[in-house]
Order: C-alpha cells, then sequence, then structure tokens
C-alpha cells in the first residue's frame, strides 16, 4: 500500500471516530425533534456524496466519450457504484428521522420523489455495467445514460427551493431562523469533511480492485494466446 493510502485510511479513521464523538456528545440535541435530529448529520452529509459522487460520473463520462479513456471508465463506475451505496442511505435514514417528526414514513413530496427517482437511474446505470457486454458501445451509451441522468441532480437539490416541501429549508442560505447553531455547524461541516474522505477511500480503494481486474484479464489472455 503506498504512503498516500496509508495517509487517507489513517485520516478516515481519525476523522470518523472525531465526526461520532462530536455528533452524539458535542452537539446540542435540537429543541423540537429531540434526539432523532442527530440522524441529520449523516442524512445529510451521505446525500452530499451522493451528489458528488454522480458529479463525477457526469464529468468523467463527459471525458470518456471524448477520449474513450479507460481511468475515466473506472471512475465513473466506481463513484457510480458508492453514490448508489450512499443515495441508499439517504433513502433509508431519511424515513427513521422522518417518523418521529412527520408522524409517517414516507410522503411525495418534490425532494423525496426526485432522490428516489435518482436513485433508480444510477441503480440503472450499474446495472447495465454489469449485464451489457463489453464494448466501445457499451462506454458510450453508459457515458449518454450518465450525462442525462445527472440533469436530476441539480432540480433535486433546487427542489425545497422550488416548490413548497415537507423538508426543512436549507440550512445554508436558507433565509431567516434556517441556519444552524454555531455548535451543530461545526459538526455539521466536520461531518461533510470526514464522510467525503471517506468517498475519497472508498474511491481509491475500488480504483484499484478494478485495474488489478484488469491486469488479470491481460495476463489470462496472453496464456490463452500461446
Amino acid at each position: 500500500m503506498k504512503l498516500s493510502e496509508k495517509l487517507l485510511w489513517g485520516t478516515t479513521s481519525i476523522l470518523m471516530f472525531i465526526s461520532i464523538y462530536l455528533v452524539f456528545v458535542y452537539a446540542p440535541v435540537e429543541k423540537s425533534m429531540g434526539i432523532v435530529q442527530k440522524i441529520f448529520y449523516f442524512h445529510v452529509s451521505s446525500a452530499w456524496i451522493g451528489g458528488l459522487a454522480f458529479f463525477v460520473v457526469f464529468v468523467c463520462s463527459i471525458w470518456g466519450l471524448i477520449k474513450q479513456n479507460r481511468t475515466s471508465d473506472i471512475l465513473a463506475q466506481g463513484s457510480a457504484e458508492i453514490g448508489l451505496l450512499f443515495t441508499t442511505i439517504v433513502l433509508i435514514t431519511g424515513p427513521i428521522w422522518a417518523k418521529p417528526v412527520w408522524l409517517t414514513w414516507w410522503v411525495w413530496d418534490a425532494r423525496l420523489t426526485l432522490t428516489l427517482v435518482v436513485w433508480l437511474i444510477y441503480l440503472g446505470y450499474v446495472m447495465l455495467r454489469y449485464y451489457l457486454p463489453n464494448n466501445a458501445s457499451k462506454s458510450n451509451l453508459l457515458s449518454v445514460v450518465a450525462i442525462i441522468g445527472f440533469i436530476a441532480i441539480p432540480i433535486n437539490y433546487m427542489a425545497i427551493r422550488w416548490w413548497r416541501t415537507q423538508h426543512p429549508s436549507p440550512v445554508i442560505g436558507g433565509g431567516e431562523n434556517s441556519g444552524l447553531s454555531p455548535e451543530m455547524r461545526t459538526v455539521f461541516f466536520t461531518c461533510l469533511f470526514t464522510f467525503t474522505s471517506l468517498y475519497l477511500l472508498l474511491l481509491n480503494r475500488r480504483m484499484v480492485i478494478e485495474k488489478t481486474k484488469d491486469e488479470v484479464d491481460y495476463l489470462f489472455k496472453l496464456l490463452n494466446s500461446r
């Protein structure tokens, strides 16, 4: 393992411990929602990683259409899988948070519905990656799917600004009485940084695995050609 990878492992591990301490010990209990509000730090951080991961897929897909580059293809694949994982976490933690606050597990408001749509789009993207035969047409098709699918991301982000929803106002730039206390803001940004570090770690490991698979496939082809 390279030194940079060891540093990433170490940094992410330390940040995870710090974040858990800050969420459950340092962060104050929200007055109206109570202890369940602490899900917010993991829920929103997971949503952030989902958006970041799908943005990386979007950029790599554009680059892949231009250059037909294997590295960008691996990045897109790994980032899509990670984004799908964290969006799944969003869809799980959201109802757990909503039940005691909204008295229901699910409502079909704009933000929730669009999050489900995003999840379905990238679930389809990942499934296509595993079911389609490997060729140039597959890469081009997946790039087009990822580029078109990304349109849902900014719409989902703006949903609570454009439409009336069950969701609270944005904690950043949401207007009067929509912000966080200084302690909560510290915990929130620490969690965002921690989850970003975790994303980079997972993406790095996913790329290593995929490159190793490519090397093994190449060796098998050499052996079979003899």
